[in-house]
Order: structure tokens, then sequence, then C-alpha cells
């Protein structure tokens, strides 16, 4: 019961992040994307960055100086990263290129451009 549940929530985020979505808008295949992210950290115009270990460990600080929020990632199809965050807590958001860069998309279509990606030393 609780697969079908998360299936429903996950699909339901990919719905209405959906709605962000521009017709210029290129998604990531899943091959593509998971190779974009692995062992690489994104870092956003706030100064956000995630970072996406190869081993599916998942990190998120808001500021460099804040505790960081721990999960897994994956990429359960094209374009979609899905995060289960050690609280209990998931969330799904979408990654597409808007033609000059990389983009996420979050569940309430929300766009957040990715100021640079660059690879991971030694995890971080």
């Amino acid at each position: 019961m609780r697969l079908a549940v998360i299936g429903l929530l996950m699909a339901a985020t990919t719905a209405s992040a959906q709605q962000g979505l521009r017709a210029t808008d290129q998604v990531y295949d899943r091959q593509e994307l998971s190779g974009m992210l692995s062992d690489h950290a994104v870092e956003f115009f706030d100064g956000s960055v995630s970072r996406y270990r190869a081993d599916g460990v998942y990190s998120y600080k808001y500021t460099e100086t804040d505790r960081p929020w721990l999960g897994t990632w994956s990429v359960p199809e094209a374009g979609q990263v899905c995060i289960a965050f050690e609280n209990g807590s998931d969330r799904c958001d979408i990654f597409v290129s808007d033609g000059a860069r990389m983009v996420m998309i979050i569940d309430n279509g929300t766009r957040f451009p990715v100021r640079e990606r660059r690879a991971l030393v030694d995890g971080y």
C-alpha cells in the first residue's frame, strides 16, 4: 500500500511541476540527467547547493553555514529527480535545458535556473 501511495504522490508532483514547462524546454533523458548529476554539485543563483553523489547520497544546503538536509536521490524517469530525505519527507523535481542553461522546476511550477554545475571532489 505504501508503495502505491508513494507512486501516486510522485505522479502528482511531476504533473504539478510540468505546469512550469515551456514549449522551448528540452527535458533531459533519464540516462543523460543521471550522468549530469552523479558526483556533481548544482549551485543555484540564491547560493544554495545540491550535491548528488554517485552512491545515491544527496545533500542540500541553503547557505554554506547551514546544516545540510540529507537523503538519497534517484532519476526514476526522464527529467525527474526524486529525493527521499532522512526526515521522512520526499520531493520530485524536473530538470530541463531552456536552451541557455539547466533549470530545475519544482512541484508548483516555479523555475530555478542553475548558476553552476561542478564535479564533486571527494564527495563534496
